[in-house]
Protein backbone atom coordinates (compact mmCIF):
# COMPACT_ATOMS: atom_id res chain seq x y z
CA UNK A 1 0.00 0.00 0.00
CA UNK A 2 1.27 3.19 -0.42
CA UNK A 3 0.75 6.08 2.40
CA UNK A 4 0.44 9.58 1.50
CA UNK A 5 0.02 10.94 5.40
CA UNK A 6 -0.72 14.77 5.74
CA UNK A 7 -1.83 16.85 8.84
CA UNK A 8 -4.34 19.34 7.15
CA UNK A 9 -5.35 17.16 3.68
CA UNK A 10 -4.40 17.94 0.05
CA UNK A 11 -3.92 21.90 1.07
CA UNK A 12 -1.68 22.77 -1.60
CA UNK A 13 -0.01 22.20 -5.27
CA UNK A 14 2.43 20.14 -3.97
CA UNK A 15 0.64 17.88 -1.94
CA UNK A 16 -1.72 17.38 -4.46
CA UNK A 17 1.00 16.25 -6.95
CA UNK A 18 2.48 13.41 -4.41
CA UNK A 19 -1.11 12.49 -4.76
CA UNK A 20 -1.54 12.42 -7.88
CA UNK A 21 1.85 10.76 -8.41
CA UNK A 22 1.06 7.61 -5.85
CA UNK A 23 -2.82 7.17 -8.02
CA UNK A 24 -1.08 7.34 -11.05
CA UNK A 25 -4.40 8.73 -12.32
CA UNK A 26 -5.90 12.27 -11.69
CA UNK A 27 -7.96 12.69 -8.59
CA UNK A 28 -10.90 12.79 -11.08
CA UNK A 29 -10.63 9.34 -12.20
CA UNK A 30 -9.90 7.94 -8.80
CA UNK A 31 -12.63 6.50 -7.07
CA UNK A 32 -12.26 7.05 -3.17
CA UNK A 33 -13.79 5.74 0.01
CA UNK A 34 -13.78 8.09 3.31
CA UNK A 35 -13.69 6.30 6.66
CA UNK A 36 -14.85 8.65 9.53
CA UNK A 37 -14.30 6.51 12.20
CA UNK A 38 -11.50 7.81 14.01
CA UNK A 39 -13.88 11.12 14.65
CA UNK A 40 -16.49 9.36 16.92
CA UNK A 41 -13.25 8.20 19.24
CA UNK A 42 -12.60 12.16 20.06
CA UNK A 43 -14.80 14.43 22.11
CA UNK A 44 -14.68 17.18 19.31
CA UNK A 45 -16.21 15.30 16.60
CA UNK A 46 -19.35 14.32 16.44
CA UNK A 47 -22.54 14.19 14.16
CA UNK A 48 -22.10 17.27 12.77
CA UNK A 49 -18.63 16.86 11.58
CA UNK A 50 -19.39 13.59 10.50
CA UNK A 51 -21.85 14.74 8.41
CA UNK A 52 -19.79 17.35 6.66
CA UNK A 53 -16.68 14.68 6.25
CA UNK A 54 -19.23 12.24 4.10
CA UNK A 55 -20.92 15.30 2.65
CA UNK A 56 -17.95 17.20 1.33
CA UNK A 57 -18.61 20.29 2.34
CA UNK A 58 -16.49 23.01 1.90
CA UNK A 59 -14.53 23.00 5.16
CA UNK A 60 -13.07 19.59 3.94
CA UNK A 61 -12.60 21.11 0.63
CA UNK A 62 -8.32 19.73 0.64
CA UNK A 63 -10.09 16.40 1.62
CA UNK A 64 -13.65 14.50 0.63
CA UNK A 65 -14.38 17.46 -1.45
CA UNK A 66 -11.67 17.11 -3.93
CA UNK A 67 -13.47 16.17 -7.59
CA UNK A 68 -13.17 12.19 -6.97
CA UNK A 69 -15.10 10.11 -9.93
CA UNK A 70 -17.00 8.57 -7.00
CA UNK A 71 -16.75 9.06 -2.90
CA UNK A 72 -18.24 6.40 -0.73
CA UNK A 73 -18.42 5.78 3.04
CA UNK A 74 -16.35 2.80 5.16
CA UNK A 75 -17.30 2.90 9.00
CA UNK A 76 -15.31 0.73 10.55
CA UNK A 77 -17.07 0.05 13.24
CA UNK A 78 -19.81 -1.77 11.05
CA UNK A 79 -17.73 -4.20 9.37
CA UNK A 80 -17.24 -6.63 11.65
CA UNK A 81 -21.57 -7.31 11.40
CA UNK A 82 -21.69 -7.29 7.58
CA UNK A 83 -19.08 -9.86 7.00
CA UNK A 84 -15.29 -9.81 4.98
CA UNK A 85 -17.46 -11.55 1.47
CA UNK A 86 -19.51 -7.75 1.68
CA UNK A 87 -16.55 -5.28 2.67
CA UNK A 88 -13.38 -6.50 0.90
CA UNK A 89 -15.00 -5.90 -2.50
CA UNK A 90 -15.67 -2.54 -1.51
CA UNK A 91 -12.25 -1.82 -0.52
CA UNK A 92 -10.27 -3.52 -3.14
CA UNK A 93 -12.02 -1.77 -5.96
CA UNK A 94 -11.25 2.02 -3.86
CA UNK A 95 -8.33 3.68 -5.51
CA UNK A 96 -7.82 5.67 -2.27
CA UNK A 97 -8.84 5.13 1.32
CA UNK A 98 -9.35 8.77 2.93
CA UNK A 99 -8.75 8.36 6.36
CA UNK A 100 -10.41 11.39 8.69
CA UNK A 101 -8.73 12.39 11.84
CA UNK A 102 -10.44 12.43 15.34
CA UNK A 103 -8.78 10.23 18.15
CA UNK A 104 -6.00 7.98 16.28
CA UNK A 105 -6.53 5.10 19.31
CA UNK A 106 -9.72 4.81 18.85
CA UNK A 107 -9.36 4.25 14.91
CA UNK A 108 -5.77 1.86 14.89
CA UNK A 109 -8.55 0.19 17.50
CA UNK A 110 -11.76 -0.25 15.11
CA UNK A 111 -8.42 -1.14 12.22
CA UNK A 112 -7.49 -3.92 13.90
CA UNK A 113 -11.40 -4.98 14.59
CA UNK A 114 -13.28 -5.10 11.42
CA UNK A 115 -10.15 -6.65 9.90
CA UNK A 116 -8.92 -3.86 7.68
CA UNK A 117 -5.51 -3.77 9.16
CA UNK A 118 -4.65 -7.07 8.69
CA UNK A 119 -5.97 -6.38 4.66
CA UNK A 120 -3.62 -3.53 4.11
CA UNK A 121 -0.11 -5.58 2.93
CA UNK A 122 -2.22 -7.41 0.18
CA UNK A 123 -3.78 -3.43 -0.97
CA UNK A 124 -0.88 -2.92 -3.56
CA UNK A 125 -2.23 -0.46 -5.94
CA UNK A 126 -4.60 1.59 -3.16
CA UNK A 127 -3.26 5.15 -2.13
CA UNK A 128 -4.07 5.85 1.75
CA UNK A 129 -4.62 9.32 2.17
CA UNK A 130 -4.13 10.52 6.07
CA UNK A 131 -5.40 13.48 7.47
CA UNK A 132 -4.27 14.21 11.35
CA UNK A 133 -5.13 10.63 12.76
CA UNK A 134 -5.64 9.35 9.88
CA UNK A 135 -1.95 9.75 9.49
CA UNK A 136 -1.17 8.80 13.27
CA UNK A 137 -2.86 5.91 13.40
CA UNK A 138 -0.44 4.29 11.51
CA UNK A 139 2.40 4.95 13.40
CA UNK A 140 3.88 3.12 16.75
CA UNK A 141 3.00 5.65 18.96
CA UNK A 142 1.11 8.93 19.19
CA UNK A 143 2.56 10.42 22.88
CA UNK A 144 -0.04 10.38 25.04
CA UNK A 145 -0.95 13.88 24.74
CA UNK A 146 -3.10 13.15 21.78
CA UNK A 147 -5.07 10.23 23.29
CA UNK A 148 -8.46 11.63 23.59
CA UNK A 149 -10.27 8.40 23.85
CA UNK A 150 -11.24 7.14 27.67
CA UNK A 151 -11.05 3.27 26.16
CA UNK A 152 -7.55 3.71 24.58
CA UNK A 153 -5.13 1.36 27.52
CA UNK A 154 -2.16 3.53 26.35
CA UNK A 155 -0.69 5.39 23.23
CA UNK A 156 0.15 3.06 20.63
CA UNK A 157 -1.34 2.53 17.51
CA UNK A 158 -0.42 -0.01 14.40
CA UNK A 159 2.91 0.61 13.90
CA UNK A 160 2.92 -0.12 9.91
CA UNK A 161 5.62 3.10 9.81
CA UNK A 162 8.27 3.39 12.10
CA UNK A 163 7.82 6.94 12.83
CA UNK A 164 5.53 9.01 14.95
CA UNK A 165 3.55 11.93 13.66
CA UNK A 166 3.54 15.56 15.38
CA UNK A 167 0.79 17.54 13.19
CA UNK A 168 -1.18 20.95 12.88
CA UNK A 169 2.79 22.27 14.17
CA UNK A 170 1.59 26.32 14.61
CA UNK A 171 -2.09 25.41 14.33
CA UNK A 172 -2.90 25.79 17.29
CA UNK A 173 -1.41 27.42 20.94
CA UNK A 174 -0.54 23.71 21.92
CA UNK A 175 1.05 22.36 18.53
CA UNK A 176 4.07 24.87 18.54
CA UNK A 177 7.66 23.41 17.88
CA UNK A 178 8.65 23.61 21.53
CA UNK A 179 5.47 21.44 22.52
CA UNK A 180 6.28 18.94 19.76
CA UNK A 181 10.16 18.49 20.68
CA UNK A 182 8.71 17.98 24.58
CA UNK A 183 6.28 15.26 23.20
CA UNK A 184 9.41 13.71 20.97
CA UNK A 185 11.39 13.31 23.66
CA UNK A 186 9.38 10.79 25.34
CA UNK A 187 9.11 8.49 22.85
CA UNK A 188 11.58 6.08 21.13
CA UNK A 189 11.33 6.25 17.70
CA UNK A 190 11.91 8.93 14.66
CA UNK A 191 8.87 11.68 14.85
CA UNK A 192 7.96 14.25 12.51
CA UNK A 193 6.27 17.45 12.99
CA UNK A 194 4.44 18.62 10.07
CA UNK A 195 2.29 22.00 9.74
CA UNK A 196 -0.58 21.89 7.25
CA UNK A 197 1.07 22.07 4.03
CA UNK A 198 3.80 19.31 5.13
CA UNK A 199 2.95 15.63 4.47
CA UNK A 200 4.66 12.37 3.98
CA UNK A 201 4.86 10.05 0.96
CA UNK A 202 5.75 6.20 2.57
CA UNK A 203 6.55 3.80 -0.79
CA UNK A 204 8.34 0.52 -0.28
CA UNK A 205 9.45 1.93 2.71
CA UNK A 206 11.20 4.92 1.69
CA UNK A 207 9.55 7.87 3.67
CA UNK A 208 9.82 11.43 1.38
CA UNK A 209 8.58 14.82 2.59
CA UNK A 210 6.78 16.77 0.56
CA UNK A 211 6.19 20.76 1.99
CA UNK A 212 5.38 24.13 0.58
CA UNK A 213 5.19 24.94 4.67
CA UNK A 214 7.04 23.50 8.28
CA UNK A 215 8.07 20.93 8.74
CA UNK A 216 10.97 19.23 11.63
CA UNK A 217 12.36 15.97 12.19
CA UNK A 218 12.72 15.70 16.01
CA UNK A 219 14.15 12.27 16.49
CA UNK A 220 16.25 10.50 13.69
Amino acid sequence: MKLLLTSGGITNDSIHAALEDLLGMPVGEADALVVPTAQWGHPMCGPASVRGLVAATPSFRHFTALPWASLGVLELTALPTVGKDRWVPWVEAADVLLVDGGDATYLAHWLRESGLAALLPELHGTVWVGMSAGSMALTPRIGQDFVEWAGAPDDRTLGVVDFSIFPHLGAFPGNSLEHAERWAADLDNPAYALDEQSALTVVDGVVDVVSEGEWHLLRS
